[in-house]
């Protein structure tokens, strides 16, 4: 029987609420330590003013779920959230203003989801039969590799050296699409290792509802249909409310707690258990997860401070400083790509569907318009996406205006608020070296940066988090 030991987790963020609630279903006691007074890191609510001065509940940046995101539902639910009311249900929807592009059609089981890709490559609008087959022929040898490559070929170079190539169409369309808001890496850049990864769960994956209703009495519906592995989630609510209040909640009802505003600075070995701000003799942990934005944990100060009084002593203290010293020189080396979120109201804004993608350049540099108003927030309130996106917030939200006027026909369109997060995820290039769950004995990370087969995603960050927890 093993003995209940308590761990502190730095940071409450997506991955710090998923590490406490493993931890606290592992029989063992978790202490959230968050340095700001809300929870949910880059996936949280902040509070905005409509052009009229009514207040309005906005997020940090508008996110995605899809259907192949099993341990982030499951977790989801375990907490008490209603994934119908939560998550709008959509079959994987690529298209522009003009209708133009792919969209998944909704057959559900019993029809295996490479049907349900191929009718959607077969019946995109506004492509060619060479367009078409290209990506066919494309798709049909990646799926009999196993939806695998070498981890040093970029997405381009995949495509291009597929026989016959991928059409500059489709590339424009859908590929280039798909790998920013995945990876919000482009196409020239990213990892086409990772992206195959994306792309079997985002287009070809098998139903998901086996995965989610694990241990569950009944399978979770979306109206009248099943879920599947591709359908793309909207969330109806904001993303602090999504996840990260009600883990909060379900914590301390099992025993758990969490410290808003408390900055954690330094962590120590001392006196046979981890300090945490160097509190030598006060609130020693068995193990410490490190669980915030690399770039934040990267400054904890990380000791060992054994006396040396022996010849173990002296290793462990080497030990720690040695793993710590190479785990942060991983974290620097990382490159980070900025996501900014403009938000924009016109009192006429309604799309034709919730989510629609737009032909991008660098004077138009939104890829996908969101309908809040679709989506439980007020109608005529719009959120554009710029992935991977560059240059200073004023002049992006300038173009994404003019942008959003041009493409959707919305002259009167007025800026609400622009949110520019410069280190939202890690650029997911070729060969790129990602540091593991394991700093040292009872010092571990996780975030949607650890190692694992997704990029910087919400479903990367909640297993890397159960993973953490699993090796203490």
């Amino acid at each position: 029987m093993s003995l209940t030991k308590k761990i502190a987790i730095v940071g409450g963020g997506w991955a710090g609420m998923a590490a406490a609630m493993a931890t606290s279903q592992a029989g063992h006691h978790a202490t959230v330590f968050e340095a700001s007074q809300a929870l949910g890191g880059r996936a949280r609510l902040v509070q905005g003013t409509l052009p009229d001065g009514t207040p309005v509940t906005l997020d940090n940046g508008q996110h995605i779920l899809i259907g192949a995101y099993s341990h982030t539902l499951r977790l989801m639910q375990q907490v008490g959230v209603n994934l119908e009311n939560a998550l709008l249900r959509l079959p994987l929807t690529l298209q522009f203003p003009d209708g133009k592009g792919v969209k998944l059609p909704d057959m559900g089981a019993p029809f295996p989801p490479q049907l349900n890709a191929a009718w959607g490559i077969l019946t995109a609008r506004g492509w060619s039969w060479s367009d078409k087959i290209s990506l066919l022929r494309a798709a049909s040898g990646w799926q009999r590799a196993g939806f695998a490559c070498s981890e040093w070929l970029t997405v381009a170079q995949l495509c291009h050296k597929s026989t016959p190539p991928i059409s500059q169409r489709v590339m424009a369309e859908l590929i280039e699409p798909l790998c920013v808001s995945a990876l919000n890496t482009s196409a020239h850049d990213a990892s086409a290792h990772v992206f195959l990864r994306v792309l079997q769960d985002a287009m070809f994956g098998q139903v998901a509802v086996q995965a989610i209703t694990q241990n569950m009495k009944s399978e979770p519906k979306f109206g009248k249909s099943t879920l599947q592995s591709s359908n793309l989630l909207l969330p109806k609510r904001d993303l602090s409310n999504l996840f990260p209040h009600a883990a909060a909640a379900w914590l301390m009802k099992h025993g758990g707690a969490i410290r808003l505003g408390d900055r954690v600075e330094s962590v120590e070995f001392a006196q046979g258990h981890w300090q945490v701000n160097s509190t030598a003799g006060k609130n020693g942990f068995d193990a410490v997860i490190l669980a915030g934005s690399p770039s934040n944990m990267a400054s904890v100060g990380i000791n060992a401070d054994l006396l040396a009084a022996n010849s173990i002593a002296k290793e462990l203290n080497h030990l720690i400083h040695r793993e710590a010293t190479s785990w942060r020189a991983q974290v620097t080396a990382l490159r980070y790509e900025a996501i900014t979120t403009v938000y924009a109201f016109a009192k006429k804004a309604r799309l034709g569907q919730p989510m629609l993608s737009l032909r991008s350049d660098s004077q138009h540099p939104a890829q996908f318009v969101f309908d809040r108003g679709q989506l439980g927030g007020p109608a005529g309130l719009l959120a554009f996406v710029v992935s991977a996106s560059s240059g200073d917030r004023e002049t992006l939200q300038q173009q994404v205006l003019v942008q959003g006027a041009a493409q959707l026909n919305l002259p009167d369109l007025l800026a609400v608020q622009t949110i520019v997060e410069k280190r939202a995820t890690f650029a997911c290039t070729p060969g790129l070296q990602r540091p593991g769950n394991l700093i040292a004995p009872g010092l571990l990370v996780c975030g949607d940066y650890v190692a694992g087969p997704y990029p910087a995603t919400l479903e990367g960050a909640v297993r890397s988090a159960q993973q953490a927890v699993a090796l203490i």
